[in-house]
């Protein structure tokens, strides 16, 4: 099993979205930023490089919000999403296509990964008010 992570960075009303490069697997999907764990390093710690890696941006890794199991054709994976809040930085896209600002509505007009659907399930009935601080 390969031990994938992600953020939710949220913007007001809005999350980041990514769209993945079209010579990826999955090319052209969307997805929250993020990427593999790498040998010795934490999720958090994973979580941090790829934000660099991807968008030029430092972010405070916050609370899990999600941990999804998904088998696709060439792999397995463990997702675990994670709350993120932007230190520094502006996002900029290093790797992926596109990247977008997005409401909970507006996420459907998008086509995301299949890991991503049981966290886009979540978002619909989420309610940020009542998580607790970060």
């Amino acid at each position: 099993m390969t031990e994938v992570v992600a953020a939710l960075i949220w913007r007001g009303d809005r999350f980041l979205a990514c769209q993945r490069p079209a010579h990826k697997a999955r090319g052209l999907l969307w997805e929250f930023v993020g990427g593999k764990v790498e040998p010795g390093e934490t999720k958090e710690e994973a979580l941090r490089r790829e934000c660099r890696e991807e968008l030029g941006i430092d972010l405070r890794v916050g609370q899990p919000f999600l941990e999804v199991v998904h088998t696709y054709p060439d792999l397995t994976i463990r997702l675990t999403v994670f709350h993120g809040e932007i230190e520094t930085g502006e996002p900029q896209k290093l790797e992926h296509n596109d990247i977008r600002w997005v409401t909970v509505r507006e996420m459907d007009e998008l086509p995301f990964c299949p890991a991503d659907e049981e966290i886009l399930a979540r978002l619909r009935t989420y309610d940020r008010q009542a998580e607790p601080s970060q």
